[in-house]
């Protein structure tokens, strides 16, 4: 990864480097490489302004979610053009008005370096406000996947920690998630790549797994099939 803030004109995808970001912030100067060398994932999210309703109940629910959060070993961190001190104040109010502690740092992108190097800014929308982008960034720095939504429409929190909690669950498995996955459902078996396996596995009934067809397995992890 690049130890430089990096300016692109296009969205970063899908396992690509993380661009790299050295910006100030409401935990003071901070880059992704802080939390990815110490083995965390990182959520990159954007935000359209501070002070404003649709974004204060995200970071209500973020703030609420904290232990969440730690569990998964994922460090949120906030980006949005106001300054360090619209940050702060903002904040504290979020904490003195809702009774929740704002655990992760909030960074002031005067410039919209970091919104540009993450494609954060859709001029169609507007010039200076980033829609609400996530990225979910791994401890090796890999992008392993991007949501965007619109300005008016508030992200899922269940929906975030899902992602995270799949990622994890296929890297540690070498497997694949199904539509609506959650912790302990079966998992998706990767299909055979030749014919004497795909027949092997139909014969064999999959050897304790759950098969369909050939191309279609599923199977309970150790852990979950001992919950």
């Amino acid at each position: 990864m690049s130890t430089e803030t990096t300016t692109v004109s296009r969205i970063p995808r899908i396992n690509e480097p993380a661009p790299e970001i050295h910006a100030k912030s409401t935990h003071g100067m901070i880059r992704i490489t802080d939390y990815t060398s110490k083995g965390k994932w990182v959520m990159l999210f954007s935000h359209p302004a501070d002070f404003t309703p649709v974004c204060t109940t995200e970071f209500i629910e973020f703030a609420r979610r904290h232990q969440d959060f730690e569990r998964l070993n994922v460090q949120p961190v906030g980006v949005s053009v106001d300054s360090i001190y619209a940050h702060i104040a903002w904040v504290r109010n979020i904490e003195e008005n809702f009774k929740v502690k704002v655990h992760f740092p909030v960074i002031a992108d005067l410039d919209q370096k970091v919104a540009q190097a993450f494609g954060m800014v859709h001029e169609a929308v507007s010039d200076t406000a980033t829609v609400r982008a996530v990225f979910f960034i791994d401890p090796k720095g890999t992008i392993r996947a991007l949501l965007y939504y619109p300005l008016n429409l508030g992200r899922n929190v269940d929906e975030l920690l899902r992602v995270f909690e799949a990622l994890q669950t296929a890297d540690q498995n070498a497997c694949a998630l199904p539509a609506n996955w959650k912790l302990g459902d079966p998992v998706i078996v990767p299909a055979p790549i030749t014919q004497a396996d795909a027949e092997k596995r139909v014969a064999s009934n999959g050897g304790g797994q759950d098969v369909t067809d050939w191309y279609f397995t599923k199977k309970k992890l150790a852990a979950a099939a001992a919950d």
